[in-house]
């Protein structure tokens, strides 16, 4: 029996010190400031920090450590970077688009205006750079190059009065120059739409295939019998396109218009009341009506009115606001509609997750969470860094 109590004894250290302690509090400082800021805090720094968390408010030692300067360098560029181009690149030179995004989750204003305002993000005249051109990135690069301190010389501006878009035609990111440089660069226009999906409601059109959605919207681009079989087109074509092309076709007036053979000095172009372009004889851009010989008999775009088919049917599920009427005219109606979806606020918190978790959601307590911090986002005025602190807080232990 003694030896038996020895034995059970001595498998009971065993299995008690094969457990990790908890982290202390120190450790948990220099994790969240690791995590938020991307380089080690600073004494100091790391004891206002722990005391913070000690007291049971872990949140302001976050909020703390994103006063660093390389919160919104680094981690929030990081974070826009692969929006912004068609590569996914993280490590996309600062524009306009990433501007932006960093300077919204700076001033803590609701996120949503990221699809829909007639914002753009710039650096402080005081700065002494090349001022914005709507025709290059130099400006950004000027602020990349320099490691300008973005909390503190970032400036929010009218998007109208810096690329001569009217302001009832700025759309936040979406008409900003980067992405009009990255998705309305030769094309049809449709990967401005795709890649907004991709990035701002993280899914892409494979998974929201749906071939019982109305076909007769679909461009006449499109053949209606691909290598001669029109089954092609009924289970694979209908699939993306007949959701897609209605609401792509909110973009219709807009152009990058380059100055160099590569596309990288140029500028978004839109297609103002009263203009008409010379080759479609209407505001619509020629983009929109090539091919048009693949069936003739197909949609022909005429104006920027968009309607969400979507709304129906499997992709319901997106979450679409039942308060918007789910049509429109133009980009900021569109980013209107798709910034008030249930899949764009989930969206942003996972990308906040998989950014200072270092991973993705592996279990039912992490779902859960993540679904709670999504419905405070929601309720709480969509301001994003606080879905950074509270992201942060939450993995702070691993």
């Amino acid at each position: 029996m003694r030896d038996l109590i020895i034995v059970t004894s001595l498998m009971l250290a065993a299995l008690l010190q094969s457990v990790p302690a908890q982290a202390s509090a120190l450790e948990q400082a220099k994790r969240l400031h690791d995590r938020l800021a991307g380089v080690p805090g600073d004494a100091a720094t790391l004891s206002q920090m722990q005391a913070l968390i000690n007291a049971g408010d872990a949140n302001a030692a976050a909020m703390l450590a994103m006063q660093h300067a390389d919160f919104y360098r680094t981690t929030l560029k990081l974070f826009a970077a692969p929006a912004t181009n068609r590569d996914l690149d993280i490590f996309e030179p600062l524009n306009d688009y990433s501007a932006t995004v960093i300077g919204l989750v700076r001033d803590e204003v609701d996120f949503r205006q990221l699809l829909q305002t007639d914002i753009l993000y710039v650096g402080a005249d005081s700065l002494g750079l090349p001022p914005y051109q709507s025709n290059n990135n130099a400006h950004y690069l000027a602020l990349e190059q320099q490691a300008v301190d973005l909390a503190q010389h970032l400036e929010p501006r009218a998007q109208s009065s810096l690329n001569g878009i009217p302001a009832e035609a700025s759309a936040g990111v979406m008409t900003s120059r980067a992405a009009a440089k990255a998705f309305f660069y030769l094309g049809t226009n449709r990967a401005m739409f795709r890649f907004t999906l991709m990035s701002q409601l993280c899914t892409d059109l494979e998974p929201l295939q749906d071939i019982s959605r109305p076909t007769e919207r679909i461009r006449q681009d499109v053949s209606r019998s691909p290598g001669g079989d029109s089954r092609i087109f009924n289970n694979r074509c209908v699939g993306c396109h007949a959701g897609m092309d209605p609401l792509a076709q909110a973009f219709a007036y807009y152009d990058y218009q380059f100055s160099d053979a590569e596309g990288a000095n140029g500028r978004i172009f839109y297609q103002q009341s009263g203009t008409q372009n010379s080759t479609t004889q209407s505001r619509v851009q020629p983009k929109y009506h090539i091919n048009a010989g693949s069936f003739p008999y197909g949609y022909r775009t005429a104006d920027d009115s968009w309607v969400n088919y979507w709304r129906q049917g499997q992709n319901k599920a997106l979450g679409w606001d039942t308060s918007l009427p789910g049509l429109g005219n133009g980009a900021k109606s569109l980013g209107e509609e798709l910034a008030n979806s249930s899949a764009f606020a989930q969206c942003q918190v996972k990308k906040v997750f998989r950014t200072v978790c270092l991973r993705e959601p592996e279990n039912l307590t992490d779902v859960t969470t993540l679904q709670q911090i999504t419905d405070s986002f929601q309720t709480e005025g969509y301001n994003l860094k606080q879905v950074f602190a509270d992201t942060a807080t939450y993995c702070m232990g691993d």
